[in-house]
């Protein structure tokens, strides 16, 4: 695939952005690498001058901005979603550096459009956001100060896509099988939660963190489109034989 084809599968989303300035300067990374769609979840202030100041030439991006409400509506339609985290994880996904995640993201572009995550500038992202991702991604900066700011890390991982993109990072083949869209995912955590309620297996009441470890589990697991009708077939069997 050509270059601009492989980064137009790739959309940069911000969830909960308290500053307007770092919106902006998340842009002008993205152009610089060639990277255009830019998703952003429930910004504090959006549109606004200083974010246009910031973007210093990169408006564009701005203006093509989607607004989303959710952050499952920022990843309606993707196959991959990656969360950016500075910070190791209990119960976490697969961590990996910035440029061995690029490379995973163009690999899974093949099969659909893939989403890169970046939370809010004070505390990052939640558990509940990154339940929604399949990856980790992490910048392998100074253990001893590994503060950044938004728009460099948009500007480091924009850089490691670019990278991959030309060929500059060994991307790997990938498979061939159709990849579990995001609503196909999320359809069947719905649907698992349901029935291993009706089963007595969940209490919700004190659910604890048992959704959570499932979400993580599947996500290692990185399902087929197939795999998960074939999962939803055997619930749907299960509520069959509960009704009886």
């Amino acid at each position: 695939m050509k270059e601009q084809n492989v980064l137009n599968k790739i959309r940069i989303v911000l969830s909960h952005t308290s500053h307007p300035g770092n919106i902006g300067a998340a842009a002008r990374a993205m152009k610089t690498m060639g990277l255009e769609r830019l998703y952003l979840v429930n910004p504090k202030s959006f549109p606004d001058p200083t974010a246009d100041a910031r973007a210093a030439g990169a408006v564009d991006v701005l203006q093509n901005a989607q607004i989303c409400t959710t952050l499952d509506e920022a990843l309606a339609g993707t196959v991959l979603a990656v969360a950016v985290t500075a910070r190791r994880r209990d119960l976490s996904h697969e961590l990996l550096p910035a440029r061995q995640a690029a490379s995973r993201m163009l690999e899974l572009s093949t099969q659909g459009e893939v989403a890169l995550l970046f939370g809010t500038e004070m505390s990052g992202l939640c558990n509940a956001e990154l339940d929604r991702c399949q990856l980790l991604a992490t910048i392998p900066a100074n253990p001893e100060f590994s503060s950044l700011n938004l728009g460099s890390a948009v500007q480091l991982l924009a850089y490691e896509l670019r990278m991959a993109s030309l060929g500059e990072i060994e991307v790997p083949v990938a498979k061939t099988f159709e990849v579990a869209s995001f609503e196909d995912v999320e359809r069947f955590y719905q649907h698992l939660e349901q029935t291993i309620v009706a089963t007595d297996f969940l209490d919700p009441a004190n659910p604890g963190r048992l959704m959570q470890r499932v979400r993580r589990l599947f996500a290692r697991a990185r399902m087929e489109k197939e795999e998960v009708s074939i999962l939803r077939g055997i619930l749907t069997s299960v509520d069959k034989f509960i009704k009886k």
